[in-house]
């Protein structure tokens, strides 16, 4: 059984949340707050996944999130991180110390469910061999969310990432929009097929000279090549 251990002071959102995951059918524990949670991982098998609250007593969950990043027993336990705080700012603050995913507050079950899922799926699909993707001049390590091209490190948003991923691992292969929508996003949730053609125009122009590697293929979809 799948095991989610879930940080958050609200009592009420923690003990509504773990009602619903474990009528789901998962295995779950909350905290309060940061000591609590690291003092159980220290006494337990460690957790499938973490949801993680920011605005938290004591340590924040940003400094939690960082803390089990450099753990190495615990630095690949996914997280997703829950927060009223739903500006761009402290989203990207929470990916790029290692977040997999952020939900703001309130969220619904039904996505939460979906987008821990979601996140289990590509945990479980990430084999050693695609831990670094190449494609020529540009180079993708999963483990560590980077980019480099000719060695020069690309910022890329979280969905960018995930996008430029599914393209690297399916090189050569011609993937429709519809097709990138449900991989790449992964749960239900409404994007439009406008919202990839986005996505796509804008990670082409951070890799530069690069991007001409995504290939259009008319009244189809977008496929990457050498």
């Amino acid at each position: 059984m799948r095991r989610v251990y879930m940080v958050e002071d609200d009592e009420d959102i923690r003990e509504l949340t773990l009602y619903a995951l474990e009528a789901a059918g998962f295995s779950c524990r909350g905290f309060e707050e940061g000591e609590s949670f690291f003092a159980d991982l220290e006494q337990e098998e460690p957790p499938h996944l973490v949801l993680l609250d920011i605005m938290l007593p004591g340590d924040d969950g940003i400094t939690i999130l960082k803390k089990l990043r450099s753990h190495g027993k615990y630095s690949e336990i996914p997280v997703i991180m829950l927060t009223a705080k739903s500006s761009e700012v402290d989203k990207v603050k929470g990916l790029n110390f290692g977040a997999d995913d952020y939900i703001p507050k309130p969220f619904g079950v039904t996505e939460l469910i979906a987008r821990i899922n979601a996140v289990l799926r590509r945990v479980k699909s990430d084999s050693p061999a695609e831990n670094n993707l190449v494609c020529q001049n540009v180079v993708l390590d999963s483990r560590r969310r980077s980019v480099t091209v000719d060695g020069q490190a690309v910022a890329l948003t979280f969905m960018e990432f995930e996008l430029l991923h599914y393209l690297m691992v399916n090189m050569g292969i011609v993937l429709s929009r519809n097709k990138l929508m449900d991989a790449v996003w992964g749960y239900d949730y409404e994007v439009e097929s406008r919202t990839v053609d986005v996505h796509i125009k804008s990670l082409r122009q951070k890799l530069g000279e690069a991007g001409e590697h995504i290939k259009t293929v008319r009244n189809v979809g977008y496929k990457m090549e050498e």
